[in-house]
């Protein structure tokens, strides 16, 4: 893991799935808290200052999607989302209220343990990111300051709007970020319900940054929900 013992908290009000993560996480180096409530998964955020928050939307006080935006208040912590509630929508809403990725019920450890990965590597690489101006995954690397983009050995010329879009991604690498969220911040709040333009212009990124644009390696499509930029 990217730290020593981080710490998560759990909130969570169904006991076997917290035990389960505790035991789960546990085994693998996390240190874990517990709530069963909103209100007090809250208060042990801001007492635990964790690296990640592990949240379920349906707690028997308060919606999940509150508790989301009551620690985005004060905190950028990674939340990740494991729900039963499975609809799009309901994804949607967790994302755009702030949640970092989002997994439905039942799901694997190892799946959870990969998505930690990532939040962890977000979380810790973003100072260092923004501070150079340089971002790199795998074989894409692009100069923020210089807005060169290049991919392998050769430099690739994008239009205006296709690098605000890779801006983006590239601001919340790692994260689910739903249609509406993309195109409200690339073209506009007018735009939220365009999605086509999104699809088209995603398309065309896929064409210039990727080896097999059927197969994307770094433009990952959420599937009813929105993209990822993988790291």
């Amino acid at each position: 893991m990217t730290n020593a013992n981080p710490v998560i908290v759990v909130i969570e009000d169904d006991p076997a799935i917290r035990l389960f993560l505790r035991t789960g996480l546990g085994a693998h180096g996390f240190k874990v808290f517990e709530a069963d409530r909103g209100k007090q998964g809250i208060i042990e955020a801001g007492i635990r200052k964790p690296d990640i928050v592990i949240l379920d939307l349906g707690l028997p006080d308060m919606d999940g999607v509150d508790v989301i935006k009551t620690i985005r208040g004060w905190s950028v912590m990674p939340i990740i989302i494991l729900s039963a509630r499975s609809t799009e929508q309901y994804k949607v809403d967790a994302l755009d209220a702030g949640a970092d990725d989002y997994l439905t019920k039942p799901f694997s450890l190892g799946e959870l343990l990969a998505r930690i990965r990532v939040a962890l590597r977000h979380s810790v690489g973003s100072p260092a990111q923004e501070q150079s101006g340089i971002f790199t995954t795998g074989s894409l690397k692009i100069d923020l300051l210089k807005r060169q983009v290049v991919v392998g050995d050769s430099e690739v010329h994008l239009t205006p709007i296709q690098y605000r879009l890779l801006s983006v991604l590239i601001k919340n690498a790692g994260k689910v970020l739903t249609h509406q969220y993309i195109l409200k911040e690339v073209w506009g709040p007018s735009y939220r319900d365009n999605s086509h333009y999104l699809r088209i212009y995603m398309s065309q990124l896929r064409q210039k940054l990727e080896t097999d644009p059927t197969q994307p390696q770094y433009l990952l499509t959420e599937s009813g929900v929105g993209y990822r930029l993988k790291v």
